[in-house]
C-alpha cells in the first residue's frame, strides 16, 4: 500500500466527488472490508456499496484483496491502494466538498466535538512550516485497535 496517492485523474476526482464513496474509502480500514461489513457499518444496502466500490476500484483508489469462505460462500475483501489521498486542485473542489460533507454529517452526533476555524496571516515560509508540523502531528497520532474512533480534520489553505 502506498503512503500517499495523488488523486489527479478525472476518474479519481469523479470517484471522490460522491460522499458515499468517501465514507466507504474511509471505513475500509487498514485490514480491508467486505461489501457486507461496509453495508452494516454505513447502513447502506449492499447493492449501493457494490456499485460505489466498483467506481473506487475502476479509479484505482481501492483494489480487491483476499477472500474468505463464509457459510459456504466466498466474501471478497477490498483494500485501499494508499493510506492517504491528496486531492489535485481544481475540478471546482467537488472532491473536497464531498469529503467535508461526510465529516459534517458525523459531527452533530458528538456533543463533545471540537471544530475551530481561524484565519491567520503568515509568510510563505511560516505557512510551509505550519503545514509540515500539522502533517507530522496527524501522521504520528496513535491508532491502537479496539479503541474508540475519533475523526481528526486538519487543514491549511490559502484564501483568495
Amino acid at each position: 500500500m502506498e503512503e500517499v496517492l495523488h488523486a489527479t485523474s478525472p476518474a479519481q476526482m469523479r470517484a471522490f466527488a460522491h460522499p458515499t464513496r468517501h465514507r466507504i474509502w474511509r471505513d475500509i480500514g487498514a485490514d480491508g472490508a467486505t461489501i457486507s461489513q461496509l453495508a452494516n457499518r454505513l447502513r447502506v444496502n449492499k447493492g449501493n456499496i457494490a456499485h460505489h466500490l466498483g467506481v473506487l476500484v475502476e479509479a484505482g483508489l481501492v483494489r480487491k484483496g483476499p477472500t474468505r469462505t463464509v457459510r459456504g460462500g466466498t466474501e471478497q475483501y477490498f483494500v485501499k491502494t494508499a493510506r492517504r489521498v491528496k486531492f489535485a486542485p481544481g475540478a471546482n473542489g467537488e472532491a473536497t466538498k464531498a469529503m467535508l460533507g461526510t465529516i459534517a454529517d458525523e459531527i452533530p452526533d458528538d456533543d463533545d466535538s471540537l471544530l475551530a476555524h481561524r484565519v491567520v496571516r503568515l509568510t510563505a515560509a511560516q505557512a510551509r512550516a505550519l503545514h509540515e508540523h500539522l502533517e507530522k502531528l496527524v501522521h504520528d497520532l496513535p491508532n491502537p485497535p479496539r479503541e474508540a474512533e475519533y475523526g481528526v480534520l486538519v487543514g491549511l489553505y490559502r484564501r483568495g
